[in-house]
């Protein structure tokens, strides 16, 4: 059972519990009235705000890091200077579609992979896993993660690098996939300070991913948060640079039983 809830959002602001602790972070697509009091919303234990350089208030000493369970994969929590926790909840239904997908026989590939939600829950049902981030921080964070879960010894490969350059030299191995996770930042840059603008790259990101499909490839799953990248974008990307398929697009959304579902981002799956 998940230990994450979304428990209101509202004026711009959304409320949620991570484990132990409730959270009010701000949410600008949460433009609507909240349904719960001030009262409740004021028992949160911290709240961030993006006045000046950002910065976290909280109403009880905060742990400098919790676990929390989050589509049925434990997370080291830890509060950053931008408002993030490592963990992104809305993606969690992409997870569990991804588990249908897969078995033990199963090679993935989890692009710009994070704190490892992908990569841990296909080791779950027991594929191996190719996991890159041109971070070594998060890389690490993902393998304490990995350690949360029990999954220290599992087929996993951690991987330091640039997405693109990666992928370039896998094609030149032959080294092959069955199942292709990407997530990839608006800007972001790689290990050794090379430049991702999404809208100049995600072309030939996803013809590269196209290029290390094995013979039994079987999905991508491709989700965004940029801005403008709705799920007609999404189906177009795909549509034009992945071989003859399904195609399906949505919007992510964060959502728990009794509040109001937040948009956070578009989804596209294509499947042989």
């Amino acid at each position: 059972m998940n230990n994450y809830t979304l428990i209101d959002s509202g004026d711009g602001q959304k409320l949620e519990s991570f484990g132990k602790y409730t959270l009010n972070r701000p949410c600008p697509q949460a433009v609507w009235s909240p349904s719960l009091k001030k009262s409740e919303w004021d028992m949160a234990d911290a709240v961030f705000t993006r006045e000046k350089e950002g910065r976290w208030t909280c109403s009880k000493k905060l742990e400098k890091s919790w676990e929390a369970l989050v589509g049925g994969v434990q997370f080291k929590i830890s509060p950053t200077d931008f408002g993030h926790l490592g963990v992104f909840p809305e993606h969690a239904d992409l997870w569990e579609w991804m588990r249908s997908q897969i078995s033990p026989k199963s090679r993935i590939l989890n692009l710009f992979a994070y704190s490892g939600g992908v990569t841990l829950a296909a080791a779950q049902e027991g594929a191996e896993v190719c996991h890159v981030d041109a971070s070594k921080g998060m890389v690490d964070w993902a393998r304490e993660n990995a350690v949360l879960n029990g999954l220290e010894k599992a087929k996993v490969r951690w991987i330091v690098d640039d997405v693109l350059k990666f992928l370039k030299r896998e094609k030149k191995r032959n080294s092959l996939y069955d199942g292709i996770i990407l997530d990839p930042p608006t800007f972001g840059r790689g290990s050794q300070g090379e430049v991702f603008k999404i809208e100049r790259d995600i072309m030939p990101l996803l013809q590269h991913c196209a290029d290390v499909f094995s013979e039994n490839a079987k999905f991508l799953i491709f989700s965004c948060h940029t801005p403008g990248f709705t799920p007609l974008t999404m189906r177009h990307l795909l549509g034009q640079t992945l071989p003859k398929g399904h195609i399906e697009v949505g919007e992510m959304a964060l959502h728990s039983p009794g509040a109001l579902a937040i948009p956070s981002g578009s989804f596209g799956r294509w499947t042989k």
